[in-house]
């Protein structure tokens, strides 16, 4: 299921941005967003924290990594939405 639901990848910004985390979050809770797992992991100097959510059925896995950025990923009508969402004042 993870693989076919992976189809678009979107780095919203800065892994560091906590501002732009708790927007993420704060939009993620309104879509009705609910968390499945989530993990941390440290590899020499990078950092990676990936959480997956459903909105539904649907699959969204958030990552924040570092020299990469914070990204949301899965399918593309889906990313679409929390991005879109994301940006309503």
């Amino acid at each position: 299921m993870l693989g076919r639901a992976l189809k678009k990848k979107l780095i919203l910004g800065d892994e560091h941005d906590d501002a732009l985390r708790q927007s993420l979050m704060a939009c993620l809770a309104s879509l009705g967003a609910d968390v499945a797992a989530r993990q941390w992991g440290l590899g020499g100097s990078q950092t990676l924290e990936t959480m997956r959510v459903y909105l539904g059925k649907d699959l969204v896995v958030v990552e924040a990594e570092t020299y990469v950025g914070l990204s949301i990923q899965g399918e593309a009508r889906v990313v679409s939405r929390v991005a879109a969402a994301l940006k309503k004042p």
